[in-house]
């Protein structure tokens, strides 16, 4: 199964509140961890084999396909997720802009109040971005 089917598999799987719960905080934490060490490196770019990216943030590949699918519009050349294998080689060129608004669109406070951000966006630009995406949920 690839790495995506099997994170579908786990996002699916039907569990009590407290072992729901737990999931998704446990991924939430990896993935902020992810993020920490992407805008700390502030290059934008990550390559390597999924795996490779996956065993870099701690993350099993299924949850690593998590990750990239949430990054993925977030991503300068969109990937096909359906299509990653373990070792399919990954080329990610990440738009630090479009990353930031879509944080907001996915209501991910803990990831775009995130102190790494202060390097790569100024103040002003986080405003501007924040300010837009309320701007672009006005009926």
């Amino acid at each position: 199964m690839k790495p995506y089917e099997q994170w579908k598999q786990m996002t699916e799987t039907e569990r009590q509140q407290p072992e729901h719960d737990a999931f998704w905080n446990a991924y939430f934490e990896k993935e902020t961890e992810a993020y920490r060490a992407i805008l700390t490196e502030n290059t934008g770019k990550l390559v390597g084999t999924h795996a490779e990216l996956s065993d870099r943030f701690n993350m099993s590949v299924a949850e690593f396909a998590g990750f990239l699918d949430g990054i993925n519009t977030s991503l300068k050349k969109e990937i096909n997720l359906e299509k990653l294998g373990v070792d399919s080689a990954l080329k990610l060129d990440i738009d630090f802009e479009k990353l930031y608004f879509n944080m907001h669109k996915a209501k991910a406070n803990w990831l775009y109040t995130l102190k790494e951000w202060e390097p790569i966006l100024s103040e002003e630009k986080r405003k501007d971005i924040a300010k837009e995406y309320r701007a672009s949920n006005i009926f």
